[in-house]
């Protein structure tokens, strides 16, 4: 194995790493707007970090320049959509999560 797949290797397993965190986060959380949290930051960057893995593994060319423009929508829509599902949550009545202690 060559030095480029040793460190697309473990850019891959960081981000399914943060892939998990985030899904557990999205389980664990009490209501729509903490999960939200776990599921725009983990995701995206979960996300980031496999499609930076994927291009490195690609090597320079066409295929890396397409995984990174993949990779800057989703770093511009994730939050965006996250944002989105909040504000309609809002909208819609749901009461955010108190703490009963």
């Amino acid at each position: 194995m060559s030095v480029y797949d040793w460190i697309s290797t473990a850019f891959i397993g960081l981000g399914l790493f943060f892939f998990l965190v985030g899904g557990v986060g999205i389980l664990r959380f009490p209501d729509v707007f903490s999960r939200l949290h776990p599921a725009g930051k983990a995701d995206t960057l979960g996300a980031a970090l496999v499609l930076l893995g994927l291009a490195i593994h690609a090597g320079l060319g066409l295929t890396a320049v397409k995984l990174l423009f993949i990779q800057a929508f989703i770093l511009l829509a994730n939050p965006v959509a996250t944002h989105a599902i909040g504000r309609a949550a809002m909208r819609a009545g749901v009461k955010p999560w108190e703490n009963a202690e």
